[in-house]
């Protein structure tokens, strides 16, 4: 076996040529390439090269200051086609001030896109993203009006008289990864990351394209050292290799530390009960939402106020026993962490890979997903991915939602400014939010309710002082809070009317008590 090419951070960055396309592998600051990603930064900034570039990435890879951050400059990015920008505000502004093309894919797509690259197939085929932005019939997954005139990358096929997405082969010139191991033929091993991600599928569509493969490593090995079932990416596929010289900044585990051996599974520690959380809007919500599980449930939970505070909830109510947790980086049980560590569980029972996971996620499907939102319409159909000017884009929002079993999407009633208390067990509305979310026309789809109804999934859409169900007649309000004046604080407050259930009832006041568990686990049983 030929020897590895070890060479600077630096020399490393001169091998990336002016209108090339790079892919990046990560998820918020794991298996970030700093080292690497910097120095191209650092290059681009001293000389004006490389330029023109296009970006490709499954999901967010940054912490809103490292990661693919440091290609958030004007000229230097022509193109960027990627699943999230929420912790990229750079990339957000270059995108919403029309100075590069913008494409959203699906981040479970992408992943697995890449497997379809490395095949050789003519892409990724699925129905996910149906009756979505990402349908070239409504938007294609194009994130700014510069975008709207480009070519598409998406289109649609008619197989056996179903209709289906292709997403199309994005030839790769370069593409930058991360491990933990490598060896002196190059081996790399990952045993360090807090996830498996997928690094391999992507080095194969990389080479299937005939392009170079860039590696960043905390350590080198002598040949032959690391066992063979351990290694991710055989040294033959690796162009060259950049040992990280200041791992404490450069080679991070995540975004808040350095490295933690129980997020990787090295080590499992001990847990104590932690404190209740305080009752606010945000738990409230997640309170509700949760009621809506069965015991043995496989659940999933998405950024924002699922992320926030559902394994908190749990913990509280003490039934982590009685369902799973999953992650859609592949992290099955554990204890999630969020924000700009999403994606991340110390303690996990297992780990998979993340083109693995959305196999589970696209086929048999979640039995219920907690997903956050912005904005719902009368025919039930949901935004979650572009709110304003900010355009976030889909994470695995899309592929989550189209085939789980059951979606509860968690959102305050009103946007910015809603007030509120919790005393005697009633809902105290002291300032109303100033942004309507129930709207005749959504900003973007990032669900569609239609499709749903179409084949019979359950959807309810959970508030601080109203619960909605999706239903074949269409969409229902079931439940008011207690103290809540239906015309005044919730009907005046929607663009249009919803159908009212005949059985309205009222939210059981058990989740309004500011102390905890509230009987999570009765409802489980």
């Amino acid at each position: 076996m030929k020897k590895a090419n070890f060479i600077t951070a630096d020399q490393a960055a001169g091998l990336i040529e002016d209108g090339k396309t790079i892919a990046t592998i990560g998820m918020t600051l794991v298996s970030a390439s700093e080292s690497i990603l910097k120095a191209i930064e650092q290059r681009f900034l001293r000389s004006g090269s490389p330029n023109q570039l296009t970006l490709v990435h499954s999901c967010g890879q940054s912490d809103r200051d490292r990661g693919i951050q440091h290609f958030a400059h004007e000229h230097m990015l022509s193109r960027i086609i990627g699943g999230h920008w929420g912790l990229q505000p750079k990339m957000m502004k270059l995108i919403q001030e029309n100075k590069i093309l913008a494409y959203c894919i699906p981040q479970g797509q992408f992943a697995q896109l890449y497997r379809s690259m490395a095949g050789g197939e003519p892409g990724k085929i699925s129905k996910v993203g149906l009756g979505t932005f990402i349908d070239p019939r409504i938007e294609g997954g194009k994130m700014n009006e510069l975008t709207k005139s480009a070519v598409d990358i998406i289109d649609v096929l008619e197989i056996d008289n179903e209709e289906y997405l292709r997403y199309k082969p994005i030839p790769l010139d370069y593409c930058i990864i991360r491990g933990t191991y490598v060896d002196e033929y190059g081996n790399l091993s990952t045993e360090e990351e807090p996830m498996q991600l997928e690094v391999l599928s992507a080095v194969l569509a990389c080479k299937k394209f005939g392009g170079k493969v860039i590696a960043q490593a905390k350590y080198k090995v002598a040949a032959g050292s690391i066992h063979c079932k351990k290694v991710t990416v055989p040294g033959v596929f690796i162009d060259a290799v950049v040992i990280c010289d200041n791992p404490e900044l450069d080679h991070r585990q995540t975004s808040s530390f350095a490295f933690d051996p129980a997020y990787c599974g090295d080590i499992r520690v001990p847990v104590a009960q932690s404190e209740a959380l305080p009752l606010t809007v945000r738990k409230l919500i997640g309170r509700r939402a949760l009621m809506e599980l069965s015991q043995g449930d496989v659940l999933n939970v998405g950024t924002g106020i699922p992320n926030d505070v559902i394994g908190s909830i749990l913990s509280e109510e003490q039934v982590q026993e009685e369902v799973t947790l999953t992650v859609e980086s592949g992290i099955y049980g554990g204890i999630p962490m969020g924000g700009i560590d999403f994606g991340i569980a110390k303690n996990s029972l297992a780990l998979i890979r993340h083109d693995d996971q959305f196999d589970y996620y696209n086929g048999a499907g979640v039995d219920v997903t907690f997903m956050g939102a912005g904005e719902m319409d009368a025919a039930g159909n949901v935004n979650a991915t572009k709110l304003g000017v900010t355009p976030t884009g889909a994470g695995g929002f899309v592929d989550i939602t189209t085939n789980a079993k059951h979606v509860v999407f968690c959102s305050t009633f009103t946007g910015k400014g809603l007030e509120c208390s919790f005393e005697n067990n009633r809902l105290h509305i002291h300032q109303e939010g100033k942004i309507i979310k129930f709207v005749n026309q959504l900003q973007q789809i990032s669900y569609n309710g239609n499709i749903a109804r179409q084949k019979g999934q359950k959807m309810h859409y959970v508030t601080e002082r109203a619960v909605f169900e999706l239903r074949p007649e269409g969409l229902t309000l079931i439940e008011i809070a207690p103290g809540v004046d239906l015309q005044t604080q919730i009907l005046d407050l929607m663009e249009f009317t919803p159908l009212i259930s005949p059985n309205l009832k009222e939210m059981d006041a058990a989740i309004f008590n500011e102390h905890a568990p509230f009987g999570l686990k009765d409802y489980l049983d």
